[in-house]
C-alpha cells in the first residue's frame, strides 16, 4: 500500500464482495454522503442503503450496492460492514422496479405502523438498487 492509496474492503454476511487499494471511495452514511480518501480521519458510522462508488487506483470506477451496515475508517484502512452487498451490474433492474412497485403498494394500503415500517424498508431497498444502477449506466455514458 501507498500513501496514496486506501485498503477497501467491504463484506456482507454472505462473502467478500471488494478487496483492494482504492483512491477515493463514496458512500451513504446515517448522516449523508462521505468521501473516503487516504489519511482520512478515524470515523464509524451506520450506513443507510444505497451504493458504493469506488474509484480504484487506475482511476476505475466501480459501483457496488448495499442494503445498509457499518463503515469503520482508519486513516489508510476502510471497512464496509453491509448486510447485503452486490455488485450494482449484477442487480436485476426489472426485479428491483417490481419490488419496488410492491412496496410502494404496501405503503399506500397499510395502517399499523409496524407495517409502514417494514413497507418504508423494502421502499428505501428497491429504489437503492434502482440508483446503483442508474450510476452504473451513467458512468458506462461517460465513458
Amino acid at each position: 500500500m501507498t500513501l496514496a492509496t486506501l485498503r477497501l474492503d467491504i463484506v456482507s454476511a454472505e462473502k467478500e464482495i471488494f478487496s483492494g487499494e482504492v483512491e477515493m471511495v463514496f458512500v451513504t452514511g446515517e448522516m449523508g454522503e462521505l468521501g473516503i480518501t487516504p489519511g482520512h480521519s478515524q470515523l464509524l458510522t451506520t450506513l443507510r442503503p444505497g451504493f458504493v462508488r469506488i474509484i480504484s487506483k487506475n482511476k476505475e470506477e466501480e459501483v457496488i450496492y448495499i442494503s445498509g451496515g457499518m463503515l469503520e475508517v482508519q486513516p489508510y484502512i476502510a471497512t464496509v460492514l453491509a448486510d447485503t452487498a452486490i455488485h450494482a451490474a449484477e442487480i436485476d433492474i426489472a426485479a428491483a422496479q417490481a419490488a419496488k412497485e410492491q412496496a410502494e403498494k404496501a405503503l399506500a394500503g397499510k395502517v399499523s405502523a409496524m407495517e409502514i415500517a417494514k413497507a418504508t424498508v423494502e421502499l428505501a431497498e428497491a429504489a437503492a438498487q434502482i440508483r446503483a444502477i442508474q450510476q452504473l449506466k451513467n458512468k458506462a455514458r461517460i465513458k
